[in-house]
C-alpha cells in the first residue's frame, strides 16, 4: 500500500459516497484512515444497508471523531490526502473558519496547512450565500469542492451507476485510474 488517504463521513445526505469510496480505495490497494461524525453514523444507518461495524471494518484504521490526539491530527503523520464524502455544510463551515472542533475538521485543517489534497463532496441544495462563501474560503485555502453532481452522458441505469461515476472521478483526483469509470467519448 503506497498511498494513505483519510476518509471522513459526515451527516450530509449521501453516506453511500463515503462507503463506496472506502470500497474503491481498498480495491486500489490504498491504506484508508476513517473518521465518521456522530451524524455521519446516523446517516449511514438511515440511508444504507451497511452497519457501522461493517463500514469501520473497510478501513485500515478507524478513529473516533472525538480523538483529537489521533495520528492523523498531526502534520508529521504522512498521508497523501483526505476526502470528506459527504461533507455537510456544518463541516464545511468548521473547515472554512479553522474551527478544528473534531477530528474531521482537524484532519482537514492539517491537509490545508501541509498543502495536501483535500476533497470535499459538499451536500446541500439550494445553497445560500454563507455556503458559497465558505466554499470560496476553502478553495482559496487549497481544498477542492467537489459536489457529487451526476453525469448523464454515461447513461446511468441505477443509483449505483451515479455513485460509482462520482467516486471514480474522485479517484482520478487522487491520481488513481479506475478502469471502471465510463469516461466521456468511451460510451
Amino acid at each position: 500500500m503506497d498511498k494513505k488517504i483519510i476518509v471522513g463521513i459526515t451527516g450530509g445526505s449521501g453516506a453511500i459516497y463515503g462507503v463506496r469510496l472506502l470500497e474503491a480505495l481498498n480495491e486500489a490497494g490504498v491504506e484508508t484512515h476513517l473518521i465518521i461524525s456522530e451524524w455521519g453514523e446516523k446517516t449511514i444507518q438511515m440511508e444504507t444497508s451497511y452497519t457501522l461495524p461493517e463500514v469501520k471494518k473497510m478501513a485500515a484504521v478507524s478513529y473516533s471523531v472525538k480523538n483529537q490526539a489521533a495520528a492523523i491530527s498531526s502534520g508529521s503523520f504522512r498521508v497523501d490526502g483526505m476526502v470528506i464524502a459527504p461533507c455537510s455544510m456544518k463541516t464545511l463551515a468548521g473547515i472554512a473558519t479553522g474551527l478544528a472542533s473534531d477530528l474531521i475538521a482537524r484532519a482537514a485543517d492539517v491537509m490545508l496547512k501541509e498543502r495536501k489534497k483535500l476533497i470535499l463532496l459538499t451536500r446541500e441544495s439550494p445553497l445560500n450565500l454563507v455556503h458559497v462563501r465558505n466554499m470560496e474560503t476553502v478553495i482559496l485555502a487549497g481544498a477542492m469542492v467537489f459536489p457529487p453532481v451526476p453525469a448523464f452522458y454515461n447513461q446511468p441505469k441505477s443509483i449505483d451507476d451515479i455513485v460509482n461515476h462520482t467516486v471514480g472521478r474522485v479517484l482520478d483526483q487522487l491520481d488513481l485510474d479506475p478502469d471502471w469509470v465510463n469516461r466521456w467519448g468511451k460510451q
